[in-house]
């Protein structure tokens, strides 16, 4: 793409690194930031670079978080006898907005993925068996949700778990096959992902 401004052409280059952003695409958010007026370019900037350096993730459950501890795990109007294991933020994101679950949850940051030369050990398993143990003096977790999705990598992930999590006296379930096979929470309607939190099923393994 030759553009008769080097800083312009600079700008459109960063901003296509983004996911789902052709250089077209680009170029005309480009051009609007350049029509707007400079003191929105400028918040705009300042609210990127602010979310990059001071954006925390939850020490509990590996959220993204404002503080140390994420509001949701902070929250004594959450019940936190049930954990909803979830691979990524976005799933955390997805399921808050069907208004169906009032536990806490726990982000893997990932699946198990040997292909992508990822292990249960690149992932929050054991900060999520930590929980379960320290939870046994307070509040015990009675049940964990494993709201993966339904992939090869997610059903390795939710077997491991399972395997990992099966003398801990906690009940194991998975949410609904309301999600199709091979499909990730994220993209998942809103009413689908909800009735498949509200009618999961025990985990069986198999």
């Amino acid at each position: 793409m030759n553009l008769p401004s080097k800083l312009i052409e600079d700008a459109v280059t960063e901003i296509s690194r983004l996911p789902g952003i052709g250089k077209k695409t680009a170029l005309r958010l480009a051009l609007h930031l350049l029509k707007q007026h400079e003191a929105h370019t400028e918040a705009l900037a300042l609210a990127i670079t602010r979310m990059r350096q001071e954006v925390k993730y939850c020490k509990t459950c590996h959220t993204i978080s404002d503080e140390e501890e994420c509001s949701i795990c902070k929250s004594h109007r959450r019940d936190g006898s049930i954990i909803c294991v979830v691979e990524d933020i976005r799933d955390v994101l997805a399921i808050e907005n069907t208004n169906q679950f009032n536990g806490k949850y726990h982000v893997l940051g990932g699946v198990i993925s040997p292909i992508q030369g990822i292990g249960p050990e690149e992932l929050h398993i054991e900060s999520l068996i930590n929980r379960i143990d320290v939870a046994k003096e307070g509040e015990p977790v009675k049940e964990i949700i494993l709201a993966l999705s339904a992939t090869m990598e997610g059903d390795t992930t939710a077997f491991y778990l399972s395997k990992r999590l099966k003398d801990k006296g906690v009940d194991i379930s998975t949410i609904a096959r309301g999600i199709p096979v091979g499909g990730e929470l994220e993209f998942t309607d809103e009413v689908t992902l909800g009735r498949s939190i509200m009618t999961r099923v025990n985990y069986s393994g198999q």
